[in-house]
This record gives C-alpha cells, structure tokens and sequence, in this order.
C-alpha cells in the first residue's frame, strides 16, 4: 500500500479519524479536504471573547472500548492539578440533563420518583400508568413512524407529556411524519423498565460504575470524558498529528466535481478559497460530506431517477446562541439564587417557546468560560435554512433568545452581559422526505469500489461521534483486509445488543 493516497472530503470526526487510521496502520497517505477552516465539523469548539461553545454538546463517551482507548491516546486524563498546568487533557465530568416543562424540573430519563409524581399531579400521573400498562398490554403491532415507536415504548400519555413537543421541535415535522427508525437508532434500549432499573441499582452501588459503564444504557451514563478547551481541542489535536505523521490538510476547498472511471473514482475537484480551480487524484476516496452534495459532485454519472433521491433528502439546520450571564434566575430548591445549578444541558419541553435546549458550557469545563463568576450558557434553535429564523439578523436572534428564556423564569433579561451568534448547517439528517428511497441511492454508491461512505451526513445517518468515529475505522479495516463488502460499514449503530448491553 506504499506510495498510495486516500482523498478524504470533510475533517469532521470521521475524516480524521480515517486520516489517522491510514497513517497509522497503512502507507496510504491521507490528504484531507475541508471547506471551512476549522477542525471538528460540529464537533468543533467556537471561540468568543474568551468564551467557548460547543455545538450540540459532545460527550466523550461511548460502548467501543476502541473508540475509549483511541480517544485516551490522544489526550489522557488529567491528574490531581494537570488540568490547570496541562492544555492537551481530558476532564472527568459528571452527566446531569432534566426536562424543563411546567415551569419546573424533570429528571431525563424520566424517573417515576415522588417529586416526579408530585410535580405531575395525581391526574396526569394515573392517566401516564395506564397508558403505559395499556401499550404493554396491545402494542402497536406494525410501527412505521416514530409516534408508533414512542407509544409502544413509553405509552400515550408520557409520549405526549415528554416526547412529542421536543422531538416536533427538533424536526419540525409531525411526530407520525418520521421513520420509526430514528427512534430505534437514538433511544435504542431505554424504556420506563429500564430507567427504574438503573435507579435502583445506582441507589444501591452508587458511584462504582467505572468510566466504561458497561451495564448502562447512553442514556443514563452519569459520567463522561471531555476535553478541557472542548471538543474541536480533540480534532485539532488529531489533525496536528495527522500533518506531523506526512498527511495533508487543505483548508478552504469546497468539492465539486469526482471524477470516475470503470466503477472506481479517479479524482475529485474544487475550488479553494482564492477561487482557484483545485484536482485531487487519489487510490482511495472517503466522503464526510452529505449524500446530497456527494451526488451533485458525481454530476450525470449518476442517474437521474438516484439524483431526484438525492435532492428529497432533508437536513434539520441548527443554530446556538451564546448567552453571557451575570446570573441565572433559576436556582436548585433550597440553593441561594444565583448559584448554578449543576445541569450540562437542559430540554426544554415548554410549548411557548422555540428554544429547543439550553447548554451550561460552565458545567461541561470550567475552562469554557473567560470569568467563572458569569454564567456562558447555549440557547439551542432547530430549523430549516428556508425558515425565516436561519435568516433571522445575529441582533435579533440574540434579543430572541434572551427574551424566550425569561419568559420561562430561566434567566432575567436585565442579566445578558453579551451574546453571540452560531450557525451550523447540515446538522441533523432527516428520516423523512426521500428517506425511505434512501437504500437504492446507497447500494449505487457502494457500486464503487474505493470509495467509502463514512460518518453522520457522510452516510445520511444520525449517529453520535463515536459511531462517526467506528465508521471511519471499519473503512480502513476492510482496505487493510482487502474487503469490498461495506455492509460491516453500514452495521455500525445498528445493533442494539452491541452498542447498548454487549460486553465488549
């Protein structure tokens, strides 16, 4: 494999990942292609006055003793006070995130506590348990669609009370309007059964889980890696060590064009940001970017009845607006105002709002925020790049924002020191639109041998990093072996029994 080269589309997770797994267990040189500046995809960090976000909330955890093992590797955990004197460290932190609904606090998952009960009232509370017994009794035989999926799990009532107001806007559609496999791919195990379960046994074995939390569902895990200046800190390590090894990482080239010939692609082309015409040639190809953009590259090698799938697939927008606090109005029962409360992030089930989660990026590092006196929080929107709120001016946005969360009792407006505005298109890839087409545009891509569809818009599949990260390394594996089947590619993230109880 000497004297070869991988063109890599993307330095998300993914990219770097393969770019990192070529270097290190093949000749292959890796030359990755990335349009922005900056490492990480969404999982990069956005810097602000001394200020950091993270889009979306990245927690470094995962089942995959590989993924656990790979991510140590490039940045260990900090010791007694390395933390303070060491950038390159990951934090041990603690996992905390509740619903916000009623004006009050929920546990996430829901835990069928008193004050659970007493917050939900006697009515509401009856009305949950016997929805609940009654989905046990007759579930839905054929589930299609999430709300089917969410029934059958949780029952009727607490999918109303919990799921249905947030997950509609997450998506922006109907809950009956998404393919149940969403649900089967991002809640996996978790079910009313299980949430009790790990309640009891963490009352009686409390805090001997390990790191690993092999027995846990991810829903539940009450602890996570995380890198001391955020997630990009992670990508941008990976991708000094990927230049450091004899890989190369071109910034600012937006792909345009690949090249094929004989079933095999023999280039991809672009622009940079000069506006320089720019041609890669490679051996071996892997493509982080959306299916949609991979086709329109592809151009009319592709048929047209695949092209009209690949432009009905859909993509949920995102955008986080950073919010700096003197103080939050909100406090723990019993704590003095003005004191933080402990939460890394929070879903916000109010129906009279947009904002859709908040993230307290002082409790996922302290090392996020320039004065540890203010509170540096994310208001999280979910959108369309159609929608009037993507287009909305950064001014407005912000203004929004602070006005939304103290209409919901959560901060007082008279507080915001300062904002910022972040946008990050692409975010989340839908199960709705042409969806439900989606296999026959995967089974021609797959038509060509080297090259390998790799992490969440990569594979239109709404995975978590680590999954990105396993995708990236199954690709290489199978170039490493001499595989030219990539169903093992497409196997990552499937298997509830791997991925949420399997010992590994």
């Amino acid at each position: 494999m000497s004297n070869q080269t991988a063109i890599i589309i993307g330095a998300g997770p993914a990219g770097l990942t393969a770019a990192y797994e070529l270097l290190t267990h093949t000749g292959i040189r890796p030359v990755v292609l990335e349009r922005s500046t900056y490492m990480g995809g969404i999982s990069r960090t956005i810097e602000y006055k001394g200020n950091r976000m993270d889009l979306g909330g990245h927690r470094f955890f995962s089942k995959s003793d590989r993924v656990m093992t790979w991510w140590l590797a490039q940045m260990p955990i900090a010791k007694d006070d390395e933390a303070d004197r060491i950038d390159v460290r990951m934090l041990l932190r603690s996992r905390k995130s509740r619903i916000y609904f009623l004006r009050q606090f929920f546990n996430y998952p829901i835990q069928l506590t008193a004050d659970t009960l007493r917050k939900l009232g006697l009515r509401r509370t009856v009305r949950i348990g016997v929805s609940y017994l009654y989905s046990t009794l007759f579930p839905i035989k054929s589930v299609e669609n999430l709300e089917q999926f969410f029934i059958n799990r949780f029952g009727r009532e607490l999918y109303r009370t919990f799921f249905k107001d947030y997950t509609e806007k997450v998506w922006g559609v109907p809950c009956d309007h998404i393919k149940a496999e969403w649900g089967a791919q991002r809640i996996k195990g978790l079910s009313i059964r299980k949430a009790i379960a790990h309640f009891v046994r963490q009352a009686v074995h409390s805090g001997d889980a390990g790191i690993a939390q092999k027995g846990t569902e991810t829903s539940l895990i009450e602890q996570f890696l995380y890198p001391k200046f955020g997630p990009g800190q992670m990508w941008e390590e990976v991708a000094r060590k990927v230049v450091a090894g004899g890989g190369e990482i071109v910034t600012g080239v937006e792909v345009n064009g690949m090249e094929t010939s004989k079933g095999r692609v023999v280039a991809v082309s672009g622009v940079d940001g000069h506006g320089n015409a720019r041609r890669f040639t490679g051996d071996y190809f892997f493509s982080t970017t959306s299916v949609q953009e991979l086709v329109r590259a592809l151009g009319d090698a592709v048929p047209g009845w695949l092209r009209e799938i690949a432009e009905g697939l859909q993509y949920r927008d995102f955008i986080t607006v950073g919010l700096l606090l003197k103080k939050l109005k909100i406090h723990e029962p019993g704590a003095p105002f003005g004191k933080l409360i402990s939460d890394n992030w929070i879903y916000i089930q109010e129906p009279d709002v947009l904002v859709g989660r908040l993230q307290l990026f002082n409790n996922w590092s302290p090392y996020l925020v320039a004065d540890r006196s203010k509170v540096w929080l994310g208001a999280e929107y979910f959108c369309y790049r159609t929608d009037d709120l993507w287009n909305k001016p950064d001014e407005e946005m912000a203004r929004m924002a602070a006005e939304e969360l103290a209409r919901i009792d959560i901060i007082e407006k008279d507080d915001v020191l300062d904002w910022t505005v972040a946008r990050m298109p692409r975010t989340y890839p839908a199960y709705f639109g042409a969806y439900s087409r989606f296999d026959e545009l995967r089974q021609y891509l797959d038509g060509f041998e080297n090259l390998f569809l790799i992490g969440r818009n990569g594979m239109h599949k709404y995975n978590n990093q680590d999954h990105s990260m396993l995708t990236a390394m199954t690709a290489v594996d199978n170039i490493i072996a001499g595989i030219t089947d990539k169903s093992n590619i497409w196997a990552v993230n499937t298997e509830e029994e791997y991925h949420e109880t399997k010992k590994q």
